[in-house]
């Protein structure tokens, strides 16, 4: 996607990417929301990647874990219990940063970038590639992947619960 950000004499213009699929199109404000909290010096932490013993001990602790498969992948799978459903890339790789946040918002009353999220998809790839996001974009404190993601989890027999929309 071609975008141009302006901020008093800082103008940028390029096209943007994430991972081998195109950015869907935004609006021209949220575009440059975007590039303007890349370059403003939120505080960043480094994503830590997390095995699924991990997350186990985690889910105890105050951390928000969600789970950015889709639909048809929560139905055919289940959750890890506890999880939010909030799908990031649709079937064809499109996605809109400014609808998921809001929903991220939602579920963390505003709190979302101090707290702990961990993001988990089938294998952790996709939510590899979204934690690198919210950590070097928008500023998000402590990202979390689930390195193996909801299909390891699966099979070393941890327990998930029915995705009910």
């Amino acid at each position: 996607m071609n975008f141009t950000a302006r901020s008093q004499s800082l103008k940028i213009t390029g096209i943007a990417e994430f991972g081998s699929s195109k950015m869907r199109l935004i609006p021209r404000s949220v575009s440059a929301l975007l590039v303007l909290a890349a370059t403003s010096g939120f505080a960043k932490a480094d994503v830590s990647e997390l095995s699924t013993e991990a997350l186990a001990a985690m889910i105890a602790d105050d951390v928000i874990v969600i789970d950015v498969r889709r639909d048809d992948e929560w139905k055919r799978t289940g959750m890890v219990a506890g999880s939010h459903p909030i799908t990031f890339f649709d079937a064809r790789g499109r996605y809109d940063v400014a609808d998921w946040l809001s929903q991220v918002e939602a579920i963390s009353e505003g709190d979302e970038r101090t707290r702990k999220v961990v993001l988990i998809c089938a294998r952790g790839v996709r939510s590899s590639k979204i934690a690198k996001l919210l950590d070097k974009r928008l500023g998000f404190e402590e990202i979390y992947n689930v390195t193996d993601g909801i299909n390891h989890w699966i099979d070393v027999g941890k327990p998930v619960e029915k995705f009910t929309p």
